[in-house]
């Protein structure tokens, strides 16, 4: 059993969660990922970790209440147990120095960039992070990003906050202006197809990390099989992280809504 060492609210139905978990927080890299389960007959929800603290021995999860097992999750509070974490899983992200990175982020997939950006910015890259979400809400994070780049981007789709617009947007900002070396994207699956498009155009080496439904985690079920250029990958073991160009967006946004209806109702 994991405890919540500490709980916070970016919105309604997002929150940050801090859990005890020493070896995992030792052994975790930038691009990794937990299985968690709630109760003994919970479901197994996959988290990139949005960051870890080796001295209090705790990774960071942040958690959308979007299916009945992540609206359990995010009941929890803190002193609370999570009934397991499983992981360091995935393959770690490949950083390396490359001149200017433009680290690109979604929603809550703002959190598993966090500890992408900030890797490759230790590694000695121009940094230039570009987060969006619908709203001002939608937003997380962005104190956190900034510390790890050279400039940040902020665009809303409502203008409530930063530049009213879509990611591709900002994105499209900087690529007119500079050099970009590569790109990195992390977000909802339609997002990243348009910005995979976006970068494929201009000639960008693009990676995204993957969101395929998951059961194992571990290579064995199959049910985050994404086809990659052409080939046939498991986001669990193979990923999560892809060459973005060579992604199936297609056939990954129909298997995300595979079982939809399922986790609103609850129905097993």
């Amino acid at each position: 059993m994991n405890k919540i060492l500490s709980k916070t609210y970016f919105s309604e139905r997002v929150a940050r969660l801090e859990v005890e978990a020493p070896l995992v927080a030792r052994a975790r890299r930038p691009g990794n990922f937990v299985i968690v389960r709630v109760g003994e007959g919970g479901e197994r929800v996959p988290l990139t970790i949005a960051g870890a603290d080796e001295r209090r021995g705790s990774i960071t999860l942040v958690v959308q209440a979007v299916g009945v097992s992540t609206r359990k999750l995010c009941a929890l509070e803190a002193g609370d147990h999570i009934t397991d974490v499983v992981g360091p899983l995935g393959r770690a992200t490949h950083v390396e120095r490359v001149g200017t990175v433009l680290a690109c982020g979604g929603g809550v997939g703002i959190a598993p960039l966090l500890p992408i950006a900030t890797a490759f910015k230790e590694a000695g890259n121009r940094v230039v992070s570009v987060i969006a979400g619908r709203g001002r809400e939608q937003v997380i994070l962005e104190e956190e990003i900034r510390r790890c780049s050279d400039e940040v981007v902020v665009m809303t789709d409502d203008g409530s906050l930063g530049r009213a617009g879509l990611v591709t947007d900002g994105m499209s900002l900087v690529i007119d202006r500079e050099r970009v070396d590569m790109a990195v994207v992390v977000g909802p699956a339609v997002m990243m197809k348009f910005a995979a498009a976006l970068t494929r155009r201009h000639g960008i080496r693009t990676l995204a990390s993957l969101n395929a439904l998951m059961v194992d985690g571990t290579g064995m079920c199959g049910a985050c099989r994404v086809t990659v250029g052409g080939r046939t990958r498991f986001t669990c073991v193979d990923g999560p992280e892809f060459d973005a160009h060579e992604v199936d967006f297609d056939e990954l946004l129909s298997r995300l809504g595979a079982f939809r209806d399922e986790e609103t109702s609850g129905i097993k």
